[in-house]
């Protein structure tokens, strides 16, 4: 049950905590002024010195005093690396010489170092109180050592939720790291076992939220929608009450755009997909102001400032990633942002974030396949950032779900020969190409003269760019790729794709995704509400979702090549 993803040495979790612990004081209930300061040098990064003082400080008491200055000594030496002086320590003590925070750390020291010895059933035994009793500056580190002994013991829902529970205790890199282990131990789940368990879960329990991204991107739906606490809620207090199918759309809508300089024309077909959506409403809708923010941070930050002092009581956008960062890092933002790419951090309280990340295709990528029961994979990228970062999102989360990536191939335009290399990567069931359609039509013979043929194989949305050609595209056939639910189904408030198409050069092609990609920024602005209360909405991406840290989630349509020609895969998994 020990997945890498997940896999980490009681060494290691003392580093991590140590670096990325949200700062709280470790010394809870102290025994003496003296102790306190000792105990001060491990915030200070300095816990060796903090082990010399502890134990001259236990030279000078007796009984229970000592006792605890010892247990104390105990984890500094620990957090310092000395396993053999903690280990000496702890076996001159026993716990019912203890008390506090003392014995909690005592505690605390002998379950990291049984878990560093493969002994996650004595670690277990020693962290058998309940978190909320621990003292609140050990409560992080207690949960990561649960959930280490409970996956060490094959219970890995169980080390789910105490990673969980953890997470809000963490920054920084351990924070992202404690993120990928909860996706790790779900992914060792199967599809019926993830529904039943996330459904069990009670209201606001912090797991919910992990599982139910981990049911999306599998395609599965949610038993409830996502938790949202207060700091998480949008202020619609200013919209007219809500229609009956919860349209419930702003007073005054503010839209941010690259309209002039490098991201212009992205910009394009975002405007007109959210125009063409805005104007498909035949109901009550909001004034609309563009704002252009030519593409930099600073245009962004000076673009907001002007919608908020035009009374915009919403704002969508802005477009570009530094931008997105700039407007987020106001954390207090005056009006809330539907902000239309994925910022470093999630979106600020009482706002949200819309993306297509190339991530998000190598996730569901490799939830596909998984699905599919699908083991070896071969990985062919472009070697550009999106091909990079699709494969890199794919890798992760293949080997979360328990597969493997055999081999990784780049390559360019050009493509060359890659025969070789595929036959070196040996059997595979798998092949994900993340490239774009021209690329494909000349990887694709390739892969069955080396004998990859007959692996099922999932493309990217970057698939489709290129292509057009039927004559050309017939090489395609068999590729399975995710695709805008508008290209293969109806949705409301627009017509068909092939419609607009016909009359819009905005809506073609590569840009059809990025038209779908406004339409749908202009209903989440629209159905904020429904959308976070009551869970999926059909879009023209796919069916969307909010989740607790304010980030739109997608479930994708799938299709496939057939004859040279998109087709919609029936059922659409």
């Amino acid at each position: 049950m020990n997945k890498p993803a997940a896999r980490i040495s009681a060494l290691s979790l003392s580093l991590m905590l140590l670096a990325g612990c949200a700062t709280t004081s470790l010394t809870s209930t102290p025994d003496s002024p003296a102790q306190s300061q000792a105990l001060a040098l491990i915030e200070q990064g300095k816990p060796r010195d903090a082990a010399l003082q502890l134990e001259g400080l236990a030279a000078t008491l007796r009984g229970g005093a000592r006792s605890n200055a010892l247990a104390d000594a105990a984890w500094a030496w620990h957090l310092a690396g000395d396993s053999a002086r903690a280990r000496s320590l702890l076996g001159q003590l026993t716990a019912r010489q203890l008390s506090g925070a003392s014995l909690q750390r005592y505690q605390l020291t002998g379950a990291e170092l049984a878990l560093a010895d493969k002994q996650p059933a004595q670690a277990l035994a020693l962290l058998k109180d309940h978190a909320d009793s621990v003292a609140v500056g050990l409560r992080t580190r207690w949960l990561l050592a649960r959930a280490q002994a409970l996956q060490g013991t094959g219970d890995a829902f169980g080390a789910a939720n105490e990673r969980a529970r953890a997470h809000a205790g963490l920054t920084g890199s351990a924070r992202s790291e404690n993120q990928a282990a909860i996706a790790g131990l779900l992914g060792t789940l199967d599809d019926a076992t993830l529904r039943s368990r996330a459904a069990a879960l009670p209201a606001n329990d912090p797991l919910y939220n992990f599982a139910g991204r981990a049911l999306i991107a599998r395609g599965l739906p949610l038993p409830r929608p996502f938790d949202r606490d207060g700091a998480a809620q949008f202020d619609t207090s200013k919209r007219p009450p809500a229609m009956s199918d919860g349209y419930r759309p702003p007073a005054k809508l503010a839209v941010l755009l690259p309209l002039s300089g490098r991201l212009a024309t992205a910009a394009q077909p975002v405007r007109d997909g959210l125009l063409s959506a805005y104007y498909g409403e035949s109901r009550r809708r909001p004034d609309i102001n563009f704002f252009d923010t030519a593409g930099t941070p600073a245009g962004a930050l000076a673009a907001y400032d002007k919608a908020v002092a035009s009374g915009a009581d919403f704002v969508v956008g802005p477009l570009g990633r530094d931008e997105v960062d700039a407007v987020y890092g106001r954390q207090q933002l005056q009006v809330p942002v539907l902000a239309l790419n994925r910022g470093k951090d999630a979106p600020p309280a009482g706002s949200a974030g819309f993306s297509l990340a190339p991530e998000d295709d190598g996730i569901v990528a490799a939830e596909y396949l998984r699905g599919r029961e699908r083991n070896r994979a071969l990985v062919i990228n472009s070697n550009d950032d999106t091909g990079r970062r699709s494969a890199a999102a794919f890798a992760q989360r293949f080997a979360q779900r328990g597969g493997q990536v055999v081999a990784t191939v780049g390559v360019s335009d050009a493509v060359g020969d890659i025969g070789a290399q595929v036959r070196n990567a040996g059997q595979v069931d798998a092949v994900f190409l993340a490239v774009r359609a021209p690329q494909a039509r000349l990887l694709a013979p390739q892969l069955a003269l080396a004998g990859a043929g007959g692996a099922t194989r999932v493309g990217t949305s970057q698939l489709t760019v290129g292509s057009g050609k039927v004559e050309e595209d017939v090489a395609l056939d068999g590729i399975v790729y995710p695709n805008e639910a508008w290209n293969v189904r109806s949705v409301s408030g627009l017509p068909s794709a092939s419609q607009v198409a016909s009359t819009l050069p905005s809506a073609r092609g590569a840009a059809g995704r990025l038209f779908a990609f406004g339409a749908d920024a202009w209903k989440i602005t629209a159905y904020l509400d429904k959308l976070s209360n009551e869970g999926g909405l059909d879009g023209a991406t796919g069916t969307l979702f909010l989740d607790s840290n304010g980030n739109i989630l997608r479930q994708p349509a799938w299709s496939t090549f057939n004859g040279g020609r998109p087709m919609p895969i029936v059922g659409g998994r």
